[in-house]
């Protein structure tokens, strides 16, 4: 029994892969549209555990702010085999270069998702403040670091706790691939708090390109 309640309380770390692919397209008059496809891979739930499709359209009142709207499709999966399918209402807004501490640039966003899960119900309220700093280290080259929190607003069926689900911390470098094409990779680690028991880890090696058009 001591053996059992020890293995309980032991944290779970996974070694995890994520791929991100984005492409923003300038629609005139202040308005953007920008399509976001995330794969996520997993070593505990046997591979690509989680796909995510994000659609949004934005529009940029001046040159620091963006708000957001937009829609996200999210198949999830465990071991090959389909488990749930998730849907959220998005809705954000953006502030780049709001600071400026020597040659370190740091932007920002906040993200309030509505989602529901089929069969399960919601919706799920959940908000998502972000925060990234940027710093030149060799010619185009930019050392990034960001922090991300996932505030739970409410409780569901699928969303059971308020307060704070969990966090991302991250590390990278970031460049130019051409003038249209940007590449951002680096470590991730996303803390997951559980109440009552070890909290949870997941070490990611991210890797996200992105298109500017």
């Amino acid at each position: 029994m001591a053996l059992a309640v020890a293995g309980t309380a032991q944290a779970r770390d996974d070694a995890q892969g994520w791929a991100a692919a984005t492409v923003n397209v300038d629609l005139g008059g202040g308005f953007r549209a920008s399509n976001e496809t995330v794969l996520r891979f997993s070593d505990i739930r046997g591979g690509l555990y989680e796909v995510e499709d994000n659609l949004m359209v934005g529009y940029k009142p001046n040159k620091q702010v963006t708000l957001w709207l937009g829609y996200t499709h999210n198949p999830q999966y465990d071991h090959g085999d389909f488990t749930r399918m998730e849907h959220r209402f998005r809705q954000q807004v953006n502030v780049d270069n709001f600071a400026q501490i020597g040659g370190i640039k740091f932007s920002g966003r906040v993200r309030l998702e509505e989602r529901w899960r089929e069969g399960q119900g919601g919706p799920a309220w959940r908000l998502r403040p972000f925060i990234k700093a940027s710093m030149p280290v060799a010619g185009k080259v930019n050392l990034v670091a960001s922090h991300e929190s996932f505030i739970d607003l409410n409780t569901s069926a699928f969303q059971r706790v308020r307060g704070e689900e969990r966090m991302r911390n991250f590390v990278g470098l970031s460049a130019p691939l051409s003038k249209k094409l940007g590449i951002e990779a680096g470590y991730l680690l996303q803390h997951g708090f559980v109440r009552g028991a070890a909290d949870n880890h997941d070490h990611v090696f991210s890797v996200a390109l992105t298109g500017n058009f």
